[in-house]
């Protein structure tokens, strides 16, 4: 049997790779502390599972969903992002329902790269980001991500070479896994090095109200108001706790919208009409509810810091996002996955190697603050225990 070659590219996922080493560490007895997948485990809302459950009696929801039966989510998505972000936003051209953005990224490059263009890509960036490029057969050009500059493409370190071939460019702060914040006058910046190079900027905001001391982060369409060359992608998975619940939503240039709608309409329909008035609820919901959502994960963070600094790791204290990006301490500084795949297996804790992030996320390990402070506490001793222990396996 013969398979495509596009897969040859999408042999290696961060998430499937440590997947099966937890499942390994499973099967030989250990109890697992999941901190490798940025799952929310806090509860969704009480209102928001209210109108999926009053959807589920009425029988008109039980059906297909196409995109004009999506208009009352449309409409509420285009309220909620000009209320938030003051940008006028048409719900007919301008807004896009997704299963989950990264529905979004995947399926975006099919309906904008040739096969052979250039999409320049965050390193280290989200792996779905990258899979959907692969898939469109394009090429992946990574922009890497320094700490000196505060994890911030340079665009004018890009070649004019790689510049003439490319054709779209992905964006995503606050930044997975990095944690960084990126200020208006970067993504200003950024629109117009796009529309000097024509170039659709996609911007992936999971995160957009995931920040604790600073102030709340721009939304691309803020630096590209009349929507030239920018699409933004929102999950309420993260903000809402829904993410088995596969809801977001594109917004901005409507040629882009209506390109990514074509895409959608030969792959599938839109979910459950009962989850869209789920998160319609949501997003008309108590914006309280939201805060308190990300102070949780405010006090997760500062727990996990504190007791990462009191064995001896000192870590960069992150301003937003539900991760900590952990520079690796020696010897294990240029051996993420090794570090990863032996402190599962040792003591049950999983996390994510910055490698499998890309090239310049080596040297970290990414941890999900997914669990209450006292999991949390428990973690840090186990990983305090591995360092005094274990070393990496030397080749050969």
């Amino acid at each position: 049997m013969q398979f495509a070659k596009r897969l040859d590219a999408l042999q290696g996922n961060v998430f499937a790779d440590m997947d099966q080493a937890k499942a390994k560490a499973r099967a030989a007895g250990q109890l697992i502390l999941d901190l490798s997948l940025g799952s929310s485990d806090l509860p969704t809302s009480a209102p928001v599972l209210a109108a999926i459950a009053a959807s589920l009696a009425d029988p008109t929801t039980h059906g297909y969903l196409l995109f004009h039966g999506t208009r009352e989510f449309r409409q509420v998505v285009a309220q909620w992002y000009t209320q938030k972000y003051g940008v006028g936003v048409d719900p007919e051209t301008e807004v896009l329902p997704l299963i989950g953005s990264q529905e979004g990224t995947a399926h975006l490059p099919l309906a904008i790269l040739n096969p052979g263009d250039v999409a320049l890509l965050l390193d280290p960036g989200y792996p779905s980001h990258m899979g959907g490029v692969y898939l469109a057969g394009g090429q992946i050009y990574p922009m890497p991500l320094r700490p000196e500059a505060g994890f911030l493409p340079v665009f004018a370190d890009i070649p004019p070479s790689v510049l003439a071939q490319a054709r779209l460019m992905v964006l995503s702060y606050p930044h997975n896994p990095t944690t960084a914040i990126a200020p208006l006058s970067f993504f200003q910046a950024a629109v117009d090095f796009c529309q000097q190079h024509h170039l659709v900027l996609v911007h992936d905001f999971p995160y957009a109200d995931f920040v604790f001391e600073a102030k709340p982060p721009p939304s691309i369409l803020q630096a590209d108001p009349q929507k030239q060359v920018s699409i933004e992608l929102f999950t309420l998975s993260k903000s809402y706790h829904m993410g088995g619940f596969r809801v977001g939503y594109a917004i901005g240039n409507p040629d882009l919208i209506r390109a990514l709608r074509q895409i959608k309409a030969v792959v599938d329909f839109n979910q459950y009409s009962g989850i869209l008035n789920g998160a319609i609820a949501a997003l008309q919901g108590d914006p309280q509810l939201v805060a308190q959502g990300v102070d949780c994960f405010r006090q997760r963070r500062d727990v996990f810091i504190n007791a990462l600094e009191a064995i001896g790791w000192p870590v960069n204290r992150p301003e937003a996002t539900m991760y900590v990006w952990a520079k690796l301490p020696a010897p294990w500084s240029h051996e993420s996955v090794q570090f990863c795949q032996q402190l599962v297996a040792a003591t049950g804790v999983a996390a994510s190697p910055g490698a499998g992030f890309g090239q310049a996320g080596e040297g970290y390990v990414r941890f999900a603050l997914v669990h209450p402070p006292e999991i949390l506490a428990i973690a840090v001793d186990r990983i305090a225990e591995f360092l005094r222990t274990y070393s990496p396996v030397q080749p050969g």
